[in-house]
């Protein structure tokens, strides 16, 4: 009688976890079924961060529970902190709503910064397209050639930034090398007034992500004598074999201290262009997105479209992300300390 009792028992329970996992799947496909999502952009249209958004949104509806609709939109400003900030503190918690921002504001978090109003560690981290390769070039008639003739100039190269890579990087190469081997000018509204400046030799070099300086300064690293764009160095490993004998940043920088900056701000680069929901967002919701969004990304009509705006793909799972998010907001006051020179004044 026992037996039969326990017996009953096991069953009726495996049936209700049976019958709850099918509810709790049936639920997120009836919730986004016939729905709109939208991804909310911190970027201006036609960048790197709009083109990777709308590509993967023009095939994760047929990824997702229920075949929401998906819609793109732009909230640009402060480098994508905007964006950043109004998902965390204006967006509701009910999955609809997914933002696009550079994640550089995480290590911002982590310094301290009181222009970022987000606890990164709350976003539900859905995943990012590609990992970051942070690079640096200079132009043909600067009779610069490598890493090895900048440091041997003597003479501080003019680098245009527009803000992030084009000024971190060439500051954390003039912090560990001890010297002065760029002058960075500010102010510029995106790389592409960088890329005339350089064209009009106004510039002397840039540093950006190598993953768009393939793209949008293709004609520039094709072109021959003074009007070449020559990259020295990247930072990572991309798959391009026009860089794969240039030297790796990492290579260069020596010293306990020294490798314990780069490290803290490079992990950023581990995970580029990320999504992020809301914090509150149902794990199921959660989720979903996670697997919506590694199915599009493996998807060949995906692939396919990607290639076709020159996109390198390398998906980054949320949960990878949110190691990596614990990682830097971890990082030592000691480096802490060092890198405050990332905040705005």
């Amino acid at each position: 009688m026992i037996r039969a009792f326990a017996a009953a028992i096991k069953v009726s329970v495996t049936l209700a976890l049976v019958f709850g996992l099918s509810g709790a799947a049936w639920s997120v496909e009836d919730f986004y079924r016939g729905k709109t999502i939208r991804f909310i952009v911190g970027h201006a249209p036609g960048g790197g961060y709009d083109t990777y958004t709308r590509t993967a949104a023009r095939h994760i509806s047929k990824h997702f529970p229920g075949s929401p609709t998906p819609v793109v939109q732009n909230l640009t400003g402060a480098g994508g902190l905007i964006a950043g900030n109004y998902i965390y503190n204006k967006t509701r918690p009910d999955g609809l709503t997914v933002g696009v921002w550079n994640n550089q504001f995480v290590v911002h978090e982590a310094l301290g910064s009181r222009r970022v109003n987000f606890e990164a560690r709350k976003f539900g981290w859905v995943g990012a397209p590609v990992t970051g390769w942070p690079s640096c070039a200079v132009m043909g008639f600067t009779g610069l050639r490598t890493w090895d003739d900048v440091l041997k100039s003597g003479k501080p190269i003019k680098m245009g930034s527009a803000g992030g890579t084009g000024t971190t990087l060439p500051t954390i190469l003039n912090t560990t090398t001890g010297k002065k081997l760029f002058e960075i000018i500010p102010g510029y509204r995106g790389t592409a007034p960088v890329r005339l400046a350089l064209q009009a030799k106004e510039l002397g070099g840039l540093c950006m992500a190598f993953e768009s300086m393939r793209v949008t300064a293709r004609a520039m690293l094709d072109a021959k004598g003074d009007d070449k764009l020559i990259p020295i160095l990247v930072y990572g490993n991309p798959p391009d074999k026009e860089v794969k004998d240039v030297p790796r940043v990492r290579d260069l920088v020596k010293g306990k201290d020294n490798v314990a900056m780069l490290n803290a701000w490079g992990l950023q680069y581990n995970f580029q262009r990320p999504l992020t929901l809301p914090p509150g967002t149902p794990k199921a919701r959660i989720a979903a997105w996670r697997k919506a969004y590694t199915a599009t990304l493996n998807d060949p009509a995906f692939l396919a479209d990607a290639k076709r705006s020159r996109l390198n793909i390398v998906h980054v799972s949320g949960e990878q992300i949110d190691g990596y998010v614990d990682t830097i907001l971890n990082m030592s006051p000691e480096t802490k300390s060092r890198l405050k020179w990332m905040l705005p004044k």
